[in-house]
């Protein structure tokens, strides 16, 4: 059973996969950002 946190992150990640942009779940910034941006979801404590 999925917790309440990852249900919503994961609704949260297909609403914006839906939008038409490329969007990241939990990985760190790359060296370069599209000019248009990139979402990035993260849970928890960044290490």
């Amino acid at each position: 059973m999925t917790t309440p946190r990852e249900t919503i992150l994961a609704a949260l990640h297909a609403r914006v996969l839906g939008a038409a942009c490329h969007c990241l779940r939990g990985d760190v910034l790359p060296e370069r950002v599209p000019a248009d941006g990139l979402p990035i979801l993260r849970d928890g404590e960044m290490g």
